[in-house]
Protein backbone atom coordinates (compact mmCIF):
# COMPACT_ATOMS: atom_id res chain seq x y z
CA UNK A 1 0.00 0.00 0.00
CA UNK A 2 1.03 3.57 -0.68
CA UNK A 3 -0.34 6.67 1.00
CA UNK A 4 -0.43 10.04 -0.76
CA UNK A 5 -0.76 13.11 1.41
CA UNK A 6 -1.39 16.52 -0.11
CA UNK A 7 -0.81 19.88 1.50
CA UNK A 8 -0.65 23.54 0.55
CA UNK A 9 -4.20 24.33 -0.42
CA UNK A 10 -6.04 27.39 0.82
CA UNK A 11 -7.78 30.62 -0.05
CA UNK A 12 -6.06 33.13 -2.31
CA UNK A 13 -7.09 36.17 -4.31
CA UNK A 14 -7.13 36.11 -8.08
CA UNK A 15 -3.64 36.67 -9.42
CA UNK A 16 -2.05 35.09 -6.39
CA UNK A 17 0.01 31.93 -6.01
CA UNK A 18 -0.10 28.67 -4.12
CA UNK A 19 2.22 25.68 -3.97
CA UNK A 20 0.80 22.22 -3.45
CA UNK A 21 2.84 19.28 -2.24
CA UNK A 22 2.14 15.55 -2.36
CA UNK A 23 4.27 13.06 -0.49
CA UNK A 24 4.09 9.34 -1.12
CA UNK A 25 4.90 6.84 1.61
CA UNK A 26 4.90 3.09 1.86
CA UNK A 27 7.21 0.10 1.65
CA UNK A 28 9.38 -1.02 -1.26
CA UNK A 29 7.69 1.02 -3.96
CA UNK A 30 8.77 3.18 -6.84
CA UNK A 31 6.55 6.06 -7.96
CA UNK A 32 6.39 6.25 -11.72
CA UNK A 33 4.13 8.83 -13.31
CA UNK A 34 2.62 11.16 -10.73
CA UNK A 35 0.18 13.95 -11.27
CA UNK A 36 -2.42 16.40 -10.13
CA UNK A 37 -6.13 16.32 -10.88
CA UNK A 38 -8.87 18.66 -9.79
CA UNK A 39 -12.60 18.56 -9.33
CA UNK A 40 -14.83 21.59 -9.05
CA UNK A 41 -18.39 21.33 -7.69
CA UNK A 42 -20.68 19.81 -10.29
CA UNK A 43 -17.81 18.93 -12.58
CA UNK A 44 -15.95 15.74 -13.34
CA UNK A 45 -12.43 15.24 -12.11
CA UNK A 46 -9.95 16.50 -14.67
CA UNK A 47 -6.26 16.07 -15.24
CA UNK A 48 -4.19 19.17 -14.48
CA UNK A 49 -0.59 18.05 -14.88
CA UNK A 50 1.55 14.94 -14.85
CA UNK A 51 5.24 14.30 -14.43
CA UNK A 52 7.03 11.11 -15.36
CA UNK A 53 10.01 9.57 -13.61
CA UNK A 54 12.15 11.08 -16.36
CA UNK A 55 10.82 14.53 -15.54
CA UNK A 56 8.74 14.84 -18.68
CA UNK A 57 5.66 16.92 -17.97
CA UNK A 58 2.20 17.32 -19.42
CA UNK A 59 -0.38 20.05 -18.74
CA UNK A 60 -3.93 20.85 -19.69
CA UNK A 61 -4.13 23.91 -21.91
CA UNK A 62 -5.87 26.09 -19.33
CA UNK A 63 -2.91 26.01 -16.92
CA UNK A 64 0.00 26.12 -19.36
CA UNK A 65 2.32 29.00 -18.55
CA UNK A 66 0.80 29.43 -15.07
CA UNK A 67 1.30 26.08 -13.32
CA UNK A 68 4.52 24.11 -12.96
CA UNK A 69 4.72 20.51 -11.79
CA UNK A 70 7.98 19.19 -10.37
CA UNK A 71 9.20 16.23 -8.37
CA UNK A 72 11.86 15.28 -5.87
CA UNK A 73 12.48 11.57 -6.37
CA UNK A 74 14.61 11.30 -3.24
CA UNK A 75 11.61 12.43 -1.19
CA UNK A 76 8.92 10.71 -3.27
CA UNK A 77 7.24 14.10 -3.47
CA UNK A 78 5.71 16.13 -6.24
CA UNK A 79 4.79 19.79 -6.24
CA UNK A 80 2.43 22.02 -8.15
CA UNK A 81 3.40 25.67 -8.26
CA UNK A 82 0.32 27.63 -9.24
CA UNK A 83 0.74 31.25 -10.31
CA UNK A 84 -1.67 33.82 -11.70
CA UNK A 85 -4.54 31.93 -10.16
CA UNK A 86 -8.05 32.51 -11.47
CA UNK A 87 -11.46 31.87 -9.89
CA UNK A 88 -11.91 29.05 -12.43
CA UNK A 89 -9.01 27.25 -10.75
CA UNK A 90 -11.14 26.78 -7.63
CA UNK A 91 -11.45 23.06 -6.98
CA UNK A 92 -10.34 20.19 -4.81
CA UNK A 93 -6.91 19.16 -6.05
CA UNK A 94 -5.98 15.49 -5.89
CA UNK A 95 -2.59 13.85 -6.14
CA UNK A 96 -2.33 10.65 -8.18
CA UNK A 97 0.48 8.16 -8.58
CA UNK A 98 1.23 5.07 -10.61
CA UNK A 99 3.47 2.91 -8.47
CA UNK A 100 5.59 -0.16 -9.06
CA UNK A 101 6.30 -2.72 -6.38
CA UNK A 102 8.86 -4.49 -8.53
CA UNK A 103 6.54 -6.95 -10.21
CA UNK A 104 4.68 -6.65 -13.51
CA UNK A 105 2.25 -3.81 -14.00
CA UNK A 106 1.57 -0.83 -11.79
CA UNK A 107 -0.84 0.23 -9.09
CA UNK A 108 -2.71 3.52 -8.97
CA UNK A 109 -3.30 5.58 -5.86
CA UNK A 110 -5.12 8.80 -4.96
CA UNK A 111 -4.61 11.32 -2.21
CA UNK A 112 -7.46 12.68 -0.11
CA UNK A 113 -7.48 16.06 -1.85
CA UNK A 114 -6.78 19.62 -0.82
CA UNK A 115 -9.11 22.56 -1.39
CA UNK A 116 -7.96 25.51 -3.47
CA UNK A 117 -10.25 28.52 -3.49
CA UNK A 118 -9.52 31.58 -5.62
CA UNK A 119 -11.57 34.67 -4.86
CA UNK A 120 -12.28 37.33 -7.46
Amino acid sequence: QVQLVESGGGLVQAGGSLRLSCSASGRAFRPMTMGWYRQAPGNERELVATIAETGNTNYIDSVKGRFTVSRDNAKNTIYLQMNSLKPDDTAVYFCNADVSFGGPGSHNYWGQGTQVTVSS
